[in-house]
């Protein structure tokens, strides 16, 4: 199938590097970024359908990168990467972002998803492939993600490339940093798991830091509901 263009990976959290003591080299700063995404988590039947393929890539050493970081299944509706860099722009604050996600989860109902193809996304090096299971674009998605997007700008915040309507390539990650030479072998694995077409509904919706390990910071059912959680400040401040 033919590849869409990527949406852009924020870069994992950087740390100095050690200074030699018996240097005379002058010491450079170098910024922490770290990132968030607002996604869609799945129905526990859905997840674990998803999991299978996850599993199956990391038996075969193809990538378990998203089982160390201890990832969920999900779809990413946007990605935050928040810097330390004052120069950067910043997303909106905790307290934003939690009310935004109140409102359009409670206004919504469980996401009816069907999954029927594998895609990959270009990669810029040979090890840091992305493959990905499709979903339909159902009208109720492609709204969902519309909502989003439009209560961001009003806020005054730009959303990141890629994620923009017209430009959003609904996925569900099922294997990050591929070996270029291995992608073909990652896709015999997932057709002979025979898991396509598989369908389920996604059913909340919530904020999830990568640092680089996930960790949901709020989440709310779609529906309305419970859920929650989190303070007021700025991401950054988490």
């Amino acid at each position: 199938m033919s590849s869409p263009p990527p949406p852009p990976t924020p870069p994992p959290p950087q740390s100095p590097h050690p200074q030699n003591p018996n240097s005379t080299a002058t010491a450079t700063t170098t910024t922490t970024t770290t990132s968030y995404s607002i996604e869609l988590h799945f129905d526990p039947a859905l997840e674990n359908q998803i999991l299978k393929a996850w599993n199956a890539l990391a038996r075969r050493q193809i990538s378990s990168r998203l089982i160390e970081i201890e990832s969920r299944p999900h779809i990413t509706l946007l990605s935050l990467p928040v810097s330390s860099d004052p120069s950067k722009p910043s997303p909106p604050p905790l307290s934003t972002l939690q009310q935004l996600l109140k409102l359009i989860s409670s206004k919504s109902e469980p996401l009816p998803l069907t999954f029927s193809s594998i895609g990959t996304f270009p990669s810029a090096s040979d090890s840091d492939g992305l493959l990905f299971l499709g979903p339909a674009p159902t009208f109720p998605l492609l709204h969902l993600h519309s909502q989003l997007v439009e209560s961001l700008k009003k806020e005054s915040w730009a959303v990141t490339e890629g994620y923009g309507q017209g430009a959003w390539v609904p996925h569900c990650a099922v294997a990050r940093d591929v070996a270029r030479a291995r992608v073909a072998e990652a896709f015999c694995v997932l057709r002979d798991l025979k898991l396509l077409p598989v369908s389920g509904c996604a059913m909340d919706v919530g904020l999830v830091e990568y640092s680089p390990a996930a960790r949901e910071v709020f989440s709310f059912p779609l529906g309305g509901g419970g859920g929650g959680g989190g303070g007021g400040g700025g991401l950054g401040e988490l």
